[in-house]
């Protein structure tokens, strides 16, 4: 490890990742490493979390084309200094923001979308100039593996290289002095990298999660809040980080939105979804023995059923629930959805700002009013009125929870600049030379007054 990132760290001071050139050449390689794999990818992806190719494409594959194209076709206008604003008391200067890489950066990627959440970052970091150690989630060892025969194939080590291993790894990779750390997963794990990040004074992006809320409010479209929910909170299985966790439903639309939901869910996965073929699996055996404990809390709506020789939960809705009960005290990560009721949205409001602040929220509501009402009451990283997980393909939307959901934001743009410290320079003239600014000058003072007020 100590000889990576020296290695890297060396190549970095060489210059050699700042131009241009080399940029748009990294991000193309990784676009074609990307296209020559995509059945293998899609066949560990499978291998890992049972995804089907339909998933994997479009949740992981296509995500990381249309990021990759963006940052390509956007990337010398990023890079350009920027001209800002001079005020009068710089008078004969110009004031530039300068787009800097950081050096030498490490990404840790999480298990639930390995692929897609290993190389988006990562697509951020080559664009603005800085090489990259990665380390791959072991979980998922099958796409680990892929990831580092493919990178090893297509990339020098001195700008990207894989690093296997379990959290022993990644606690020794945290010990080495890099220039930035982006980490993807838990809000415990999150912790422990900021504290080792702290040693060096390190800055981190912290991708983490925890508990968001879906909202059906009163005069709601069901039909589509129930069909857009089901896909939000069952795409691989649930586990996924802006999934909805967990759902408010007003009490006179409870019944109608719970059968539109088990519908929703037929719909999407049969009859059978534990053995349909477009349905994930449960990561490993200790996930889906830590959800099962869940389906102890509140009464069994729809789903229940597993398969233990497949770590396989069917999509499962359960009713009657309260803040006390298990299934709320934690992020779920799984296919379990929820439901509590509510009267009047000031108890939501209420109940939502007693807990960490989510990642995602989501409010489905026809009154525009009572969407803006949600949106400036409550804090979360990011979301959507009358929709669910949409936001988080749309690249020129930053991507980033607040408080313990999260530390900074990426994808598009953001990705470019959570990668990049943006450096102020003024550029002074040697025309001239304003005599107030120096101590002794007569009127100087009462000059300056006027000038900074």
């Amino acid at each position: 490890m100590n000889e990576l990132v020296e290695h890297q760290r060396t190549f970095y001071y060489t210059e050699s990742t700042k131009p241009y050139s080399f940029r748009k050449e990294q991000l193309n390689t990784l676009k074609n490493m990307i296209e020559e794999n995509e059945q293998s990818i899609i066949h560990v992806l499978y291998r890992d979390l049972h995804k089907s190719e339909f998933e994997s494409y479009t949740t992981e594959i296509g995500f990381l084309y249309s990021e990759i194209t963006s940052a390509i076709k956007n990337l010398k206008e990023w890079m350009k200094p920027q001209k800002v604003k001079t005020p009068l008391t710089h008078a004969g200067s110009k004031s530039y923001l300068y787009q800097e890489p950081y050096g030498v950066t490490l990404i840790i990627a999480p298990w639930n979308y390995p692929f897609q959440l290993a190389l988006a970052p990562v697509i951020g970091a080559l664009a603005a100039g800085n090489t990259v150690v990665l380390k791959p989630s072991e979980l998922t060892p099958e796409t680990s593996s892929l990831l580092k025969e493919m990178i090893n194939k297509w990339f020098d080590p001195a700008v990207l290289a894989v690093v296997e291993g379990d959290a022993e790894v990644s606690q020794k990779l945290l010990e080495k002095r890099f220039d930035l750390i982006f980490f993807t997963g838990s809000v415990p794990v999150g912790k422990i990298v900021m504290e080792k990040a702290s040693q060096h004074l390190t800055p981190v992006i912290l991708e983490l999660g925890g508990k968001s809320p879906t909202i059906v409010d009163e005069d709601a479209n069901l039909d589509l809040a129930a069909k857009r929910i089901a896909w939000g909170k069952f795409t691989n299985a649930g586990q996924t980080c802006i999934a909805p966790d967990y759902v408010y439903v007003h009490r006179s639309v409870k019944p109608e939105l719970l059968s539109k939901l088990k519908q929703a869910i037929k719909d999407l996965y049969g009859e059978d979804p534990l053995y349909n073929e477009e349905y994930s699996h449960i990561v490993n055996k200790r996930h889906f023995d830590r959800l099962c404990e869940y389906l102890n809390d509140g009464d069994l709506i729809a789903g229940g059923e597993r398969d233990e020789d497949i770590n396989s939960i069917e999509p499962t809705i359960l009713d009657h629930i309260t803040w006390d009960d298990g299934v709320m005290q934690d992020e779920i990560f799984g296919p379990i959805l929820p439901v509590l009721t509510f009267d009047d949205i000031g108890e939501v409001v209420g109940e939502v700002r007693n807990h960490e602040k989510p990642l995602a929220l989501y409010y489905f509501s026809e009154n525009e009013q009572k969407q803006e009402d949600i949106l400036s009451k409550l804090s979360f990283g990011g979301g959507c009125i009358n929709d669910t997980l949409f936001h988080v393909a749309n690249p020129h939307l930053p991507f980033g929870g607040v408080g313990q959901s999260g530390v900074g934001s990426y994808h598009g743009k953001a990705s470019f600049d959570a990668f990049t410290h943006s450096k102020g320079i003024v550029k002074q003239t040697t025309k001239f030379d304003l005599s107030i600014r120096y101590p002794g000058r007569k009127h100087g003072l009462k000059l300056i007054k006027r000038l900074l007020k």
